[in-house]
């Protein structure tokens, strides 16, 4: 673990927030996680979060304020300057260099497992592998649509899913207004696991199946917490 600072927040919305630190890492894939640690109540404690930011940029944190969590709301009070450990090493296999080749890329989110898909758009390679890319982010409220016009910027398709406007992902799907076909497209799915299981589901109904490396699928999967 290294020592470093927040340099940078930015409040989306109520309890949606991103932290900029003052450090970089080094190399790491894209949708790769790492660890971050804190003092809270005399106890140090330690979370896994997904990097927004890409290869050799400030370390970026896009965080959720999770009520009766152990760490997110202490990371929420944290203000410019403040200090927090950050492991760097970064882990995980949730990154391009596992993708089948496809025609179409859809990437998947609820809340802050957007992170992930921010920071393999901002590193560029992404862009140049497929011939569509979609983000299809799943929130509450407008508000929390967090990175939107830097995702236009990027030159990608995105769909806002508001449950409580225009629906679920798992709506736009029943509604047809997904157009995921198996023979060109590949889906990357990660957040809320109750999502990922209910988008699977409805994604296999349509001939899409789950990508392992000795059977080759169409659909790949982050799930944020277990589901119980």
């Amino acid at each position: 673990m290294i020592q470093t600072r927040i340099a940078r927040r930015h409040d989306w919305a109520p309890g949606l927030v991103t932290l900029t630190l003052e450090h970089p890492l080094g190399e790491f894939e894209p949708g790769q996680w790492t660890n971050v640690a804190l003092e809270v109540g005399g106890e140090r404690v330690r979370r896994a979060y997904s990097l927004a930011s890409p290869p050799g940029a400030p370390v970026e944190l896009f965080v959720s304020r999770v009520a009766g969590g152990r760490l997110s709301p202490a990371l929420f009070d944290l203000g410019v300057g403040d200090p927090l450990e950050l492991d760097d090493q970064p882990q995980g296999f949730f990154t391009l260099k596992w993708l089948p080749p496809a025609q179409e890329l859809w990437m998947m989110a609820t809340g802050t497992g957007l992170a992930p898909y921010v920071s393999m758009l901002r590193q560029g390679d992404v862009r140049s592998r497929f011939e569509r890319i979609v983000v299809v982010h799943g929130v509450r409220h407008e508000a929390e649509l967090a990175y939107r016009d830097e995702l236009r910027q990027l030159g990608v398709e995105h769909v806002a899913a508001v449950s409580r406007a225009t629906g679920r992902i798992t709506s736009l799907i029943d509604r047809g207004e997904l157009d995921i076909q198996p023979e060109r497209a590949h889906v990357m799915l990660c957040g809320n696991p109750a999502m990922i299981a209910e988008v699977s589901a409805l994604l296999e109904a349509r001939g899409l199946t789950k990508h392992r490396q000795r059977k080759p699928g169409h659909v790949t999967v982050e799930s944020y917490w277990e589901l119980k």
